[in-house]
């Protein structure tokens, strides 16, 4: 029975990770393809359809989500876009708005998850569970639904805040962008392509993030929750 129930809430758990994340990248290869690099278009990334994403990236979409669910009971992993560094070059901010883009389509996905946590909560249909919700009459199919938006809700929130840490390779690095000439951007972007310093960017994200959570995700659960 419980083999059982830890199968379901592992394939919970990849459902909404696959949804945040191949969300997150064909944002970014949608906006790219609008800002002017059909790179990623002709990769198969504008899309919806999970396939073409983990076909890219099968360690980060496949392997790590299920191993960091098996060794601790929740998932990690990450995708990835291609885009023409020569396009980001010549615009910069584009490219910007283009790295941005990612982090806003999981800011979607957590406000649509909270909002319908919210109406639950306020139609009794919920009940607040620690940090999520969960069915307040115990009904099956409720529990199922409370448990994965509550996965969405909070797995969106953390994708959010660790992609928008201003450290290279993360999307949060490309905010200055929006605010240099053409001359600062190039030289600030020929920086961040170090590829050493994209190592040392990860493992000083790494040390923060938690700090950052702990901050950021009480007020989060304040504003929809009260």
């Amino acid at each position: 029975m419980m083999e059982h129930l830890n199968i379901i809430e592992g394939l919970g758990w990849y459902a909404a990770f696959l949804l945040s994340v191949v969300l997150h990248e064909a944002a970014h290869a949608w906006s790219a393809l609008k800002l002017g690099d059909p790179t990623a278009y002709h990769g198969g990334q504008v899309t919806l359809d999970p396939m073409p994403h983990i076909q890219r990236e099968p360690f980060g979409m496949v392997i790590i989500p299920i191993a960091t669910f098996l060794l601790g009971g929740w998932m990690v992993g990450w995708g990835s876009t291609p885009y023409d560094p020569r396009w980001a070059l010549d615009y910069p901010k584009r490219s910007a708005w283009m790295a941005l883009a990612g982090p806003a389509a999981n800011l979607l996905l957590m406000v649509i998850a909270g909002i319908l946590m919210r109406v639950g909560l306020e139609t009794g249909i919920f009940v607040m569970e620690g940090i999520g919700v969960t069915s307040a009459d115990q009904v099956a199919w409720l529990s199922g639904t409370a448990t994965f938006l509550s996965i969405l809700f909070m797995l969106n929130l953390i994708l959010m805040l660790f992609n928008l840490l201003p450290v290279p390779p993360l999307d949060g690095s490309a905010l200055p962008l929006l605010g240099m000439d053409r001359h600062m951007a190039h030289r600030y972007m020929n920086f961040l392509y170090h590829p050493n310093l994209r190592w040392l960017g990860i493992i000083v994200a790494w040390h923060l993030f938690g700090s950052v959570l702990n901050v950021v995700a009480p007020w989060v659960m304040l504003i929809f929750f009260g």
